[in-house]
């Protein structure tokens, strides 16, 4: 089973229709996909990856494995609350944090900032594109996203480092995302990640030229009444391997109020003989103009048709 992979150039051309499907497929049935042809420029990633390896590297390696989680692994301790990782967080907007943050080189803010803009472009591309498939006005995420000062962009920085014994530990333990929209530049080498689709763990491969993964958070969901899904996702643990993740979010501002989109919210506080009158003059039409006519009546007359 292979996750979908959508390409960005068939939006401008023949397949655009076939590709939206895909894209719709993707958010409705597994949560997450890849893009490929996405705009982002490629050395740039690259140059990304090489400094957070660096870093970590220089930084935070010895300091990990110094760590309690590694001295309870090495002593066989309880590791079921604990998760097999070296990480910070980055927040870029509305405020950044990088300068913050100790041993970052003014080379590794400038090259991720240029990074970031780039991707928060795609992401609003992404979010327009769920939009249109949803039938929903264009901006709708965005807006939604935006609050008083606009939507909040952050990044997780992750390596999931070599471990002596993977059997005992989770590189991050089995959870959804609790914001919007994540893109993921990971590891071209290092597996580890998995999605939970049907009941069954899929193994997401590395990323090979420069894709970007992408999948949808509890704020997706929720904003789609539930047509896109925040899927279970983990990390494995791995013996042979150091895995490089960078997590960028796509989410709501703090102070942005979520509910479902009006126009995905099925018709409600109707009643059912109200519902028959309506019934009795679409039956044999397509049920989904029927609901849209209900909402409408229910709203003009308080939750009881004349």
């Amino acid at each position: 089973m292979e996750i979908p992979v959508i390409d960005f150039n068939e939006l401008d051309g023949d397949k655009r229709n076939e590709t939206m499907a895909l894209l719709h497929q993707a958010c409705e049935k597994w949560g997450c996909f890849q893009i490929k042809n996405h705009g982002i420029d490629a050395k740039l990633m690259e140059r990304v990856k090489q400094l957070v390896n660096t870093h970590y590297e220089q930084n935070l390696k010895q300091q990990f494995y110094e760590s309690e989680i590694a001295k309870r692994l090495e002593g066989k301790g309880h590791t079921s609350d604990v998760d097999w990782e070296s990480s910070f967080f980055i927040w870029h907007r509305p405020v950044s944090n990088m300068e913050e943050i100790e041993n970052l080189p003014k080379d590794f803010c400038t090259i991720v900032d240029e990074y970031i803009a780039q991707l928060v472009k795609l992401a609003e591309k992404l979010s327009e594109l769920m939009c249109e498939n949803l039938g929903l006005e264009h901006d709708f995420i965005k807006q939604a996203f935006s609050g008083s000062k606009g939507p909040s962009v952050g990044t997780k920085v992750a390596k999931y480092p070599q471990c002596p014994n993977p059997e005992l530990v989770r590189g991050l333990r089995e959870h959804t995302d609790a914001g919007g929209i994540i893109l993921l530049l990971q590891d071209d080498q290092v597996p580890g990640l998995q999605f939970l689709k049907d009941d069954e763990w899929i193994k997401i491969p590395p990323s090979k030229n420069n894709t970007i993964f992408v999948n949808t958070g509890d704020q997706v969901e929720i904003l789609s009444n539930g047509r896109y899904k925040s899927v279970l996702h983990r990390v494995m643990a791995d013996k042979n391997g150091s895995r490089l993740s960078i997590a960028t979010f796509y989410n709501p501002a703090g102070d942005a109020i979520i509910s479902p989109a009006p126009k995905l919210l099925y018709p409600n506080h109707f009643r059912f003989q109200d519902y028959l009158k309506l019934y009795a003059t679409t039956k044999f039409s397509d049920k989904g103009p029927r609901f849209e006519s209900l909402k409408k009546m229910v709203n003009g007359s308080n939750g009881h048709l004349a």
